[in-house]
């Protein structure tokens, strides 16, 4: 009879949420965001080519060489080498008269007539040291074109100094090393490793997002039931600790079948991207999905359930303490600090998969739902490292479950003054 009323909230909570307009927004939005992030960015740099005028520079050149003419014919295409048309334009100065052209310079920047401007004078001769002031300084990939054009005409003209051929020199410096690598697994070869980078970080955000806002809805609907006096009605029925329980896998299998719907969107894209992309000028042979196996597919599942039921008692012991929506902000922040705490240090996981901060935040029960998916998808993970994360997300979930079922049944009856911690822990403790 008590597992037949556990059902029953199980169905309410997953058929109140499934059924909105906003669920079925969000479930299609999805899958459209993730094509258009497919094909947008490599149609918007086709349109961008050709655009004049948008990266043109000023190189003042008080070097008293042709280096500035040469850095300027190196950037044929813009800073950022997208304009085919464009040029940077010469501007030869004594040493003296620098700061004046600079001020100039600096209003024509001001008043948007010009991106920027770099100056060479004999520091950059001497020891490679230049200026460049604009509006594009945080364009990153810009900024190191500017960088290696000026670094490889500096080496030309300091080896032509030495007696080397201008134009040897020219053909060395413009020498390029272009490394292009691939995923190898205990089957063999599985695809680009740069995909596997993107496909991983793709997965960890995917994973953070939906334990964020179903978790913060668990939070919001044990609120919603003290503020309404629902729950009064409620647990006369049902324990308090079912009633939580069923509250938490309802809203998490709304979350599951959303992120399912994903992945099986996702991958019928994939599968049609040939001639998808081929609508757009695109060539998509180049890219090859990741090789993902049953058994991570299976860990991946795991791990959202887990990291879910672990976050989503923390959130509803949170929100039974709590009497309004501005106590629960204040309430939720530390949960979700420990939340994003994991997926900061995404990147530098990503760039160390196998490193002592990737190992250790794999293994704890805070991080592991977020940080081991990560891991698993760039990366070999042996399989003791997957089977302790999973046990210590799993005791995690259930330690957090049993606190928050002992908070849950005090606090959801209690309404005024907020609760102190020592208040709180005496919950815990209460039989």
């Amino acid at each position: 009879m008590a597992d037949r009323k556990m059902w029953a909230v199980i169905r309410r909570e997953y058929l109140e949420r499934v059924r909105t307009r906003w669920f079925l927004i969000g479930t299609l939005f999805g899958p459209l965001l993730i094509g258009t992030l497919m094909i947008l960015p490599s149609v918007m740099a086709r349109r961008d080519r050709d655009k004049p005028g948008d990266s043109r520079i000023v190189i003042v050149d008080a070097t008293g060489s042709a280096l500035g003419e040469r850095v300027a014919e190196r950037l044929m295409g813009g800073i950022d080498g997208t304009a085919s048309t464009n040029r940077a334009r010469v501007q030869p100065v004594t040493s003296g008269a620098i700061a004046a052209a600079e001020s100039l310079l600096t209003q024509r920047v001001m008043a948007d007539s010009l991106a920027g401007y770099l100056v060479l004078d004999s520091a950059t001769l001497a020891s490679g040291d230049a200026r460049y002031a604009g509006r594009n300084t945080t364009a990153i990939f810009a900024m190191q074109r500017l960088e290696r054009s000026l670094q490889s005409e500096l080496l030309v003209q300091r080896m032509g100094e030495r007696g080397i051929d201008a134009e040897v020199g020219r053909q060395l410096a413009a020498t390029k090393v272009d490394i292009s690598t691939e995923q190898l697994s205990d089957k063999g070869r599985g695809g680009s490793g740069k995909l596997n980078l993107v496909f991983g970080m793709a997965v960890a955000l995917l994973l953070y997002m939906m334990v964020f806002v179903y978790g913060l809805n668990v939070l919001r609907g044990v609120l919603e039931e003290k503020q309404t006096r629902v729950a009064e009605v409620v647990i006369a029925s049902i324990a308090p600790a079912r009633l939580l329980i069923g509250k938490v896998i309802g809203v998490g299998s709304v979350g599951l079948t959303q992120m399912v719907i994903w992945f099986a969107t996702s991958a019928l894209l994939w599968q049609a991207r040939a001639p998808l992309f081929a609508r757009f000028g695109i060539d998509a042979a180049p890219m090859a999905f990741p090789e993902i196996t049953a058994l991570q597919v299976g860990a991946l599942l795991v791990f959202f359930v887990a990291g879910f039921l672990f976050y989503a008692g923390l959130f509803a012991a949170a929100g039974a303490t709590v009497g309004s929506e501005q106590e629960a902000q204040q309430a939720q922040m530390p949960i979700v600090l420990l939340l994003v705490s994991s997926i900061t240090l995404a990147q530098n996981i990503l760039m160390q998969p196998e490193g002592s901060l990737a190992r250790i935040m794999s293994m704890l029960p805070h991080s592991a739902p977020i940080i081991m998916p990560l891991r698993m998808t760039v990366a070999p993970v042996p399989i003791s490292e997957l089977v302790t994360s999973l046990l210590s997300v799993s005791v995690g979930a259930v330690v957090s479950i049993w606190l928050a079922s002992r908070i849950y049944r005090v606090g959801l009856l209690m309404y005024g003054k907020r609760p102190s911690f020592k208040e709180v822990l005496t919950w815990v403790r209460r039989r």
